[in-house]
């Protein structure tokens, strides 16, 4: 079961990159025991892209540096994912780059095409997988995506050879089990890596065998913002799910899932979510703020009362001695 956070951007007061806490932050996931990192995703801030901010290149050039030096440590392997967003002519130029610095998916958002048909979404995708193997993604709509029906997700099954892998994070279990319905009966199931991305659902998701009539899928694992914080707590998780009671998973998961509440933001629409993430990471030492590029970007009212309240109430979630004991070597350039 593969533990895959998103990246976050550290960045200074003067919301400028951090480059020593940014690679801190890849330093930690590394030694948390994930099995890859997804770079350029929500998580990261899609505005890293604007050329006033320019951060899209170093950010992932600096994440996949320091992917490196772990495995050539460590002989471990980490899977590098990078986010890929816009038009096709901007994504397949994002995707270019991401293989030729190292990364080996392109997790395909399709925010930029709002009102695209079933045929033009096909057609990006196959242009953007002739750069770098696909990792599909169901965005949900609250933070940019779209619907996408099963037939779709079906035609990429069928039609893009290079589709290696889907994030399913619709938070929606009727549109979660259109993807899965349409990997199965595509008989792709054994060649497309299913990993849950609904943060609101993530134990259920992780250990549920989902059956139709073609066949059986389950998720390989989860690329999840929520995996940004408490990581070495996620990895254990995800490593007892073989060994533990279902009722005591599913315990765990009711908590997780009020701590993804307020981390998320979900009373304020998710306005927060970032900065809710970059709060525990600040509380821990790893960011010196909760700064994202847009300025309006913060906690929502009552939010840090809620991350207060989750933080008392699930200590088990978190990971914290863990990272006082790591943090400042990680801090180290």
């Amino acid at each position: 079961m593969i533990v895959i956070p998103a990246h976050p951007l550290a960045l200074t007061s003067r919301r400028v990159l951090d480059e020593r806490r940014q690679v801190a932050l890849t330093r930690y996931y590394c030694e948390a025991g994930v099995g890859g990192i997804a770079v350029g995703v929500h998580t990261t801030q899609f505005a890293i892209r604007d050329p006033d901010v320019g951060l899209f290149e170093p950010v992932l050039r600096l994440a996949v540096e320091t992917i490196r030096e772990f495995e050539q440590r460590s002989d471990k392997r980490i899977l590098r994912i990078a986010g890929i967003c816009g038009p096709t002519a901007q994504a397949t130029a994002e995707a270019a780059f991401a293989r030729g610095v190292g990364y080996e998916l392109g997790l395909v958002s399709l925010a930029a095409l709002p009102h695209a048909t079933d045929d033009q979404l096909l057609q990006h995708c196959k242009a953007i997988a002739e750069e770098i193997p696909l990792c599909g993604f169901y965005l949900q709509p609250a933070v940019g995506g779209r619907p996408l029906s099963y037939e779709f997700w079906r035609r990429c099954c069928d039609e893009i050879e290079e589709l290696r892998a889907i994030k399913v994070a619709p938070f929606n279990r009727y549109q979660t089990l259109d993807v899965l319905r349409a990997v199965a009966d595509s008989g792709r199931a054994r060649d497309i890596a299913l990993y849950t991305g609904n943060d609101d659902n993530i134990i259920p998701d992780l250990i549920t065998e989902f059956c139709f009539a073609s066949g059986s899928v389950r998720f390989s694992g989860g690329l999840l913002g929520q995996w940004a914080v408490w990581t070495r707590s996620a990895v254990e998780m995800a490593e007892s799910l073989k060994t533990r009671e279902a009722a005591d998973l599913l315990a765990e998961g009711a908590a997780l899932t009020d701590a993804n509440a307020a981390l998320f933001d979900v009373r304020n629409a998710f306005h927060g979510c970032i900065a809710g993430l970059h709060e525990i990471l600040r509380r821990q030492g790893l960011l010196a703020g909760r700064w994202c590029l847009d300025p309006k970007e913060d906690l929502s009212p009552g939010q840090i009362e809620e991350i207060d309240r989750v933080c008392k109430e699930y200590p088990h979630l978190m990971d914290d001695e863990f990272v006082a004991g790591n943090r400042e070597r990680w801090l180290r350039l």
